[in-house]
């Protein structure tokens, strides 16, 4: 089983095709997952988080579904979508867990904070409980 965090960023989305080529290549079942935020101080205030992370996570499943019906015959891997909830260290963390990834595959940062503070893919990295490739 190979993990594929992805949260609609370019490299995220990079990410996963990586790792689709990788489960395709092993014969390995590929994981999508993305990591709804827990709500925040936004929903506090009256703004409709959950809604606003459903509507993403419904939006990846569509473009997900739409890239691999393009590749059927072509490049057929099998694949599954999740979500959990979290910040995306801990979500990532989890399902890895439990869906006992061999692999988890991650795209790299684009904020530039994380470079002092440490990114998910440095901290999946430093976990070493599986091995993690980092697409730029």
């Amino acid at each position: 089983m190979i993990v594929a965090g992805v949260d609609g960023s370019d490299s995220s989305l990079r990410a996963v095709a990586y790792a689709a080529g990788l489960a395709r290549r092993q014969h390995a079942l590929l994981a999508v997952v993305y990591v709804q935020p827990v709500l925040a101080a936004g929903a506090a205030l009256g703004a409709p988080v959950a809604g606003t992370t459903d509507e993403i996570a419904e939006d990846l499943v569509a473009q997900i579904r739409d890239a691999a019906e393009r590749l059927k015959g072509i490049f057929e891997v099998r694949w599954e979508f999740h979500t959990f909830r979290g910040d995306p260290y801990s979500g990532l963390v989890k399902a890895a867990d439990e869906l006992k990834a061999d692999a988890v595959v991650v795209g790299a940062s684009e904020q530039a904070g994380h470079r002092i503070v440490g990114s998910v893919a440095v901290r999946l990295v430093k976990a070493g409980r599986w091995p993690v490739t980092v697409v730029p």
